[in-house]
């Protein structure tokens, strides 16, 4: 396990714990994030443990989690994701420390895998954002007072042709087949209709 106490090669396996992490932030409950984020972070801190380091980077690291948590919350908070980029970035790289606080990691290698992440992190996190708050296109709450047409005799269960798509559906009268049909309100995706006169 010498390999992980190489700067560069524990400066990857901790960007890549904390990419990780933070995609587990966004996108909980998948199970494959924070195994990841554990994996590597645990990896991460063997080689924290065992080289010199800057505690204020590893501030710096720890503190990019709070306004991460802010952007990701509504959209429209880029500000906050660009500031929690900026703390994750300058921790990473001056984690590693070289006579007291010079960055121990490759400049170049920090320089391309902290443009990279900083790109993932902004384009995805955001789309993600973007996605989770999105009103649904197909509301259901909108076919309430639609007009359709019953394709089978209604009455506790039958079917309905409304907005271009087929819907179950129930009546506390009788329906014939092919009558017109207005919704009255719905039952989960059951749709409760009455005759259209």
């Amino acid at each position: 396990m010498d390999f992980l106490l190489e700067p560069n090669i524990a400066y990857l396996i901790l960007l890549g714990g904390v990419l990780l992490g933070l995609m587990a932030i966004v996108t909980p409950g998948t199970g494959l994030f924070e195994v990841g984020a554990f994996f590597c972070l645990a990896l991460a801190g063997y080689a924290v443990y065992n080289l010199s380091f800057n505690w204020w980077a590893l501030a710096l690291l720890v503190l990019s989690i709070v306004p991460f948590i802010y952007a990701i919350q509504k959209p429209k908070r880029e500000p906050y994701l660009g500031l929690s980029i900026f703390l994750l970035v300058i921790g990473s790289v001056f984690m590693f420390a070289v006579d007291g606080w010079k960055p121990a990691v490759n400049p170049f290698v920090a320089l391309v895998t902290s443009g990279l992440l900083s790109a993932f992190l902004w384009i995805i996190v955001r789309k993600t954002v973007q996605a989770a708050s999105a009103r649904p296109v197909h509301d259901l709450e909108t076919l309430v007072g639609s007009i359709g047409e019953a394709r089978s005799k209604i009455r506790e269960e039958g079917s309905v042709y409304i907005s271009g798509e087929m819907w179950s559906a129930k009546s506390d009268t009788l329906i014939p087949d092919g009558s017109s049909i207005r919704v009255v309100r719905r039952e989960g995706f059951i749709l409760v209709v009455e005759k259209n006169d």
